[in-house]
């Protein structure tokens, strides 16, 4: 029988390692030499522990290859050496954490000038963070005799992989002890002051990016170690670094510097987004179309950062007006002058999160500048940029959901009866929201009437109009909202109560039933789709569960997930069950006699 027979055949490295004279680069050059060593063949493994051969191995990483080489091989061993040393072997990992000469070797690559190679940098960071994640407190306290470990650091932070080692320390080890003592080690070397310098005009955009970036994750790992950790007795000394206000402040000093540099002020808003990130549970349940207030935060946003970021609100505002200069932009469409750009969008962003927050100084200062005013007004000068669109529909969203005013000390404000949320009547009277939808939508028919293209803004100023109605009838501010809309002027309010009727209400179901009914959707682009030949069963529950998808655009869900980048913090079993709760109820009618 066949297993009398032994088909084994003894690895080609075998037999290579048989050979006295053998070398490093033979060994490289076999197919399965990471296959071996992981699976830890023992003649491999003593080989490659030998002294020379190790150092062999970390001069691969290190040092540039020779740039006469075929670009195709040229990083062949570079890059073979670190997977044999990033193969988790403990011998291989206790040797290169213990012997004092091999780390230097490696840490020698961060001495060189900048730019750093950005492949061998890779590298490099790949086998420093296994040795921080294997051998914490060695390569800590080697890490620490280096005086010149975070200028280093710092130096290179323009290479994404030195990016990545900064944050791998900060994860890498999961001991509360030790992973304390290297968050005081990297605060008493000032990193986050430092890194807020580099977000500065002066810099390069790569340093500006990473820089943001590092800050932003600091800002996540440590609240997410908040959590995890509830009972912890030491603060993190980063995350209360960074929320000082005039750490802050000097953030925004950069910015704001003389010239508007649009790559520095986008990264320092990534930084000022994630401090106003607040974890709140997912609003369940699918027919409320706003959400029911903000109240429901995990932890509240730092006073401080409020505060310095409302000193600055007017230089925001101003950058909603003069962005940093940008060339015009020729579109199929017709031609931009300026066009939106990163900075506005961003600024935007930033102005929905401070709504989230809800505080009512922050609130009376966006009022005075009339800041939703201008972004009302770039929504409809700016057709087709969706980006901007879902935005705008957001902070719309929030003030119309927004729950009684805070103060900064989190006491809610004095309201009369009807809830004097003066954001809200702001956004009815001075913006006269609801005379720029009807005389929007007007414009709109009367384009398509003519044969024009439809407004690439429609689908967003539907699910506006809808979250007036909703909000007119069940909003936590619906007898603001209802007094409002009665003191508009009897021509305007007519026009409104007509228009939901009519025009809005029709575009509701075209929305919904039509999908199934009919051979075509109607959407926000001008493309239809035929639906005729789907054989999808025009069941009621197909049509109310795609309805409820339908509703649940505009739920607190929507707005917690849709442009704040939550989808880290969100509960994912709750989402699941927001919208699709009657699916198990749709019945689909397959006739096997159809080719």
């Amino acid at each position: 029988m066949f297993w009398k027979f032994d088909l084994h055949s003894s690895s080609h490295i075998d037999t290579l390692l048989e050979r006295e004279d053998v070398t490093l680069k033979e060994l490289m050059d076999e197919e399965d030499v990471l296959q071996e060593c992981k699976a830890q063949n023992r003649k491999l493994i003593e080989f490659l522990l030998k002294s020379e051969c190790l150092e062999d191995l970390v001069s691969f990483i290190i040092e540039e290859p020779p740039q006469d080489m075929d670009e195709k091989i040229r990083y062949k061993y570079p890059n073979i050496s670190c997977e044999l040393l990033t193969s988790d072997v403990s011998q291989i990992n206790d040797r290169l954490g213990e012997e004092e000469s091999l780390l230097m070797k490696l840490y020698s690559f961060l001495l060189n000038e900048s730019p750093l190679n950005p492949l061998l940098a890779s590298f490099f960071s790949k086998v420093l963070s296994i040795l921080i994640s294997r051998k914490p407190e060695q390569i800590v306290d080697f890490l620490k005799r280096k005086h010149d470990f975070v200028d280093l650091i710092i130096k290179h932070i323009g290479t994404s992989a030195i990016m990545d080692l900064l944050l791998r320390l900060l994860t890498c080890i999961e001991p509360p002890q030790p992973r304390q003592e290297v968050l005081n080690w990297l605060n008493e070397e000032r990193i986050i002051q430092r890194l807020v310098e580099i977000v500065h005009p002066s810099q390069d955009e790569d340093r500006h990016s990473n820089a943001s970036q590092s800050l932003c994750e600091i800002i996540r790992l440590s609240r997410d170690q908040m959590l995890q950790v509830q009972n912890s007795s030491e603060p993190d000394p980063l995350l209360a670094s960074l929320e000082k206000q005039e750490i802050i402040e000097q953030l925004l000093s950069n910015i704001f510097h003389k010239e508007k540099n649009e790559s520095a002020i986008v990264s320092a808003i990534q930084i000022l987004l994630t401090l106003l990130e607040t974890r709140r549970q997912t609003f369940e349940g699918h027919i409320e179309i706003c959400p029911p207030g903000m109240s429901n935060s995990t932890y509240s946003v730092n006073r401080s950062v409020l505060e310095a970021i409302k000193a600055r609100l007017s230089s925001f505002h101003e950058l909603l007006l003069e962005p940093p200069k940008k060339s015009v932009m020729k579109t199929t469409w017709g031609v931009l002058d300026p066009p939106v750009g990163n900075t506005r969008l961003n600024v935007i962003r930033l102005i929905s999160s401070l709504l989230q927050t809800n505080i009512n100084s922050v609130n009376q200062e966006l009022i005075e500048l009339n800041s939703i005013g201008v972004i009302l007004d770039m929504f409809f000068k700016y057709t087709w940029n969706n980006f901007l669109h879902t935005q705008v529909e957001i902070c719309i969203a929030l003030i119309l959901a927004s729950p009684l005013e805070s103060t900064e000390n989190g006491t809610i404000t004095d309201q009369d009866s009807t809830g004097d949320n003066l954001l809200l009547k702001h956004l009815f009277l001075k913006c006269q929201l609801i005379e720029r939808i009807l005389e929007a939508w007007e414009m709109n028919e009367k384009k398509q009437a003519e044969g024009g293209r439809r407004h690439g803004y429609m689908g967003h100023l539907t699910r506006i109009a809808n979250c007036i109605v909703h909000s007119t009838d069940k909003g936590p501010n619906s007898t603001l909202v209802q007094q409002l809309i009665k003191e508009l002027p009897e021509e305007v309010r007519e026009r409104w109560e007509t228009f939901c009727t009519s025009s809005l209400g029709e575009t509701n179901k075209r929305n919904t039933v039509d999908l199934v009914t009919t051979c075509h959707i109607h959407s926000s682009s001008d493309d239809e789709i035929d639906f005729k030949e789907t054989g999808f069963s025009q069941d009621s529950s197909l049509q109310q569960a795609f309805s409820d998808y339908q509703m649940q655009q505009m739920t607190s869900n929507f707005i917690d997930q849709f442009g704040f980048n939550d989808e880290k913090f969100a509960d994912q079993d709750d989402i699941g069950n927001v919208s699709f709760d009657r699916v198990s109820d749709i019945n689909f009618t397959l006739n096997t006699n159809e080719s």
